[in-house]
């Protein structure tokens, strides 16, 4: 199960991440309303936890917008206001939950389970499949036209976020929170290093290359 924070609040989100991670969940995090719609729409999550109050989209309008492009993720709003004309504000946007803060953590995470188990009639895929590419989610096994490819987690991770959002570009930030899931210095070259050993296994030995550099932008999975 992979779970999408959207909190700009660090000790919070931090709280939240870490909580979430010690029951078994993958986590990412965003610390914007337009970073947080990014990753919800070309991410296939099981929850979403969503504060109000975010800096560049606030909460209510990117529900809005996730629900008017058919995202159908179920959300826990998290919230400092607490009011019913608020709890109703909230869940007529698309919200499945409301919590006000403070909250116990206890009560975050058996809302998140009641969701998840309420949406379990949505089938989630088992293998990604594309280009010839196919990516087995629970073996952890990749080939590519047959052969079968020999990747570490961080690789595997990276090569799903990719395949997860075929066409689409990647940019280095939402590598970094996705598969190390901490924010590094943007400088940093540990995306550059990851996407290269990637790309030695993925099309070294192929004449069509997946793997795609936009340059200033981020990275792509689109055959060429």
């Amino acid at each position: 199960m992979r779970l999408l924070v959207i909190e700009d609040d660090s000790k919070i989100a931090s709280f939240i991440v870490n909580g979430l991670k010690q029951n078994g969940f993958g986590v990412d995090a965003a610390a914007d309303g337009e970073q947080g719609l990014d990753l919800a729409c070309t991410v296939s999550y099981d929850c979403i936890v969503l504060d109000l109050m975010l800096p560049k989209l606030d909460g209510l309008s990117l529900l809005r917008q996730l629900r008017k492009e058919k995202v159908h993720t179920p959300v826990v709003i998290l919230s400092a206001k607490a009011t019913v004309d608020d709890r109703v504000k909230g869940l007529q946007a698309g919200g499945d939950d409301y919590l006000t803060k403070p909250f116990a953590f206890s009560e975050l995470l058996a809302r998140v389970q009641a969701l998840i188990r309420r949406a379990t009639h949505v089938v989630e895929p088992t293998t990604l499949t594309s280009a010839g590419v196919v990516l087995d989610l629970l073996s952890r096994e990749v080939r590519r036209e047959g052969r079968t490819i020999e990747l570490q987690s961080r690789e595997f991770a990276l090569l799903e976020l990719l395949m997860r959002t075929p066409a689409r570009v990647v940019t280095k930030t939402m590598i970094l929170e996705h598969v190390w899931d901490y924010s590094f210095d943007p400088q940093t070259n540990v995306v550059d290093v990851l996407v290269h050993r990637l790309r030695a296994k993925m099309d070294k030995d192929f004449e069509v290359k997946l793997i795609q550099t936009i340059r200033g932008v981020g990275y792509v999975f689109k055959p060429v």
